[in-house]
């Protein structure tokens, strides 16, 4: 600590300040309202901001970062030192706390892709059904819901549809597996609609076997490219050198016989009467 060469006394910065030096630094900023001043207040008051950053981190999802948080609290902790009247009698660190919680707050708000409006009606849906669920003493129906809370059928369904948009979640969240004990990542429990279930495949390959068996070349093929390849009685015969009315027959009678098999299996799985 010194004083420059005007008389203005200068502070180091990434120290803690001690009460005299504090208000000395007080009463300069506010003189003078320098940058640099402003910033050694901040570096004074951070811990206030990690302590407030931390207390809100365990009530958050866990992707939401504890960095994005005190970046978010220390612009609350510069508008409250640009802010603050020392005439007031109040403690800047009371003062401030509140500052700092609300930059945080608004911050997480700013980032929420869901509307206020549509969180306050999830939450008034969710205390509609719990009070209903209480004096029922189990799960209320829609139309029981609807009619506890007033609403029409068209409001309730509405209501229901802003309810469902309440959250998202990061895709790269990481947690332990409990079986296993490996990391594992939300990505891993996605389930990719656009490929084929391995059963199901499965199950495709046994029933064109089971159909397939016991018929000639071309029924199998017209079985094949007409529930397979999608393809017309006219396309089939094009293919077979066959007309689309002979295809058509084939495939009427290879139905009926498919039908008769069929019925063979089930009466012998069929299970023996008592």
């Amino acid at each position: 600590m010194g004083r420059s060469p005007d008389g203005i006394r200068t502070w180091q910065r990434g120290i803690q300040l001690s009460e005299e030096d504090l208000a000395g630094a007080w009463q300069e900023y506010r003189k003078m309202r320098s940058e640099e001043l402003r910033n050694i207040l901040i570096e004074h008051y951070l811990p206030l901001v990690k302590i407030n950053s931390e207390r809100l981190s365990h009530k958050l999802p866990d992707e939401v970062e504890l960095d994005d948080l005190i970046s978010a609290g220390i612009d609350g902790l510069r508008d409250a030192i640009e802010m603050f009247d020392l005439d007031r009698g109040v403690k800047f660190e009371t003062y401030c706390a509140a500052r700092i919680r609300g930059a945080i707050l608004d911050s997480l708000r700013n980032k929420d892709w869901v509307p206020r409006l549509v969180r306050a009606r999830a939450s008034q849906l969710a205390a509609g059904r719990r009070q209903l669920e209480a004096a029922l003493g189990r799960a209320p129906a829609g139309h029981e819901l609807a009619e506890f809370m007033g609403l029409s059928e068209t409001e309730y369904e509405k209501l229901i549809r802003d309810a469902h948009a309440v959250g998202i979640i990061s895709l790269n969240r990481q947690f332990q597996d409990t079986d296993s004990g490996r990391e594992v990542r939300e990505t891993d429990f996605v389930p990719d609609r656009r490929s084929e279930s391995p059963l199901r495949g499965v199950q495709r390959e046994d029933l064109k076997r089971i159909l397939t068996k016991g018929l000639s070349k071309n029924e199998r093929l017209i079985l094949v490219l007409y529930y397979y390849e999608e393809m017309t009685m006219k396309e089939i015969g094009a293919t077979l050198n066959l007309s689309e009315s002979r295809v058509s027959q084939m495939h009427s009678a290879i139905l009926e016989r498919l039908r008769a098999t069929l019925a063979h299996r089930r009466d012998d799985l069929a299970p023996p009467e008592a």
